[in-house]
């Protein structure tokens, strides 16, 4: 990964600037519900002290990493966050999301 000179960075900082006073940037809706939730995913990274290695499907795999990426955070955050939340007991359940791709099992369910 190549590294940016000063002044890529301060060309990077004036795009943003620049951005901001024309009024491109808009205020999240909740942004104390959105900084918490940055902070947790935060503090929870920096306190990891164990690493485990699990066998997963590659389907449920693929369908972490587009929530992961749903969500702006790294998929192992993800699995590490749902994880916490189940053993604390504080994971909930709602009604399930409709699927954004089809993996053929329902065809094959039904074919059988």
């Amino acid at each position: 990964m190549k590294s940016k000179t000063k002044a890529e960075d301060k060309k990077y900082e004036d795009d943003i600037l620049a951005s901001f006073e024309r009024g491109e940037w808009q205020s999240v809706p909740n942004h104390k519900d959105e900084i918490e939730r940055y902070a947790s995913s935060a503090a929870s990274t920096l306190s990891k002290d164990k690493r485990i290695n699990i066998r997963v499907s590659s389907h449920d795999l693929e369908d972490i990493q587009m929530r992961a990426a749903e969500e702006g955070m790294p998929y192992q955050t993800l699995i590490a966050s749902v994880l916490h939340k189940y053993v604390s007991g504080r994971l909930v359940e709602t009604a399930s999301r409709p699927k954004t791709r089809s993996t053929g099992r329902a065809k094959k369910l039904r074919a059988g």
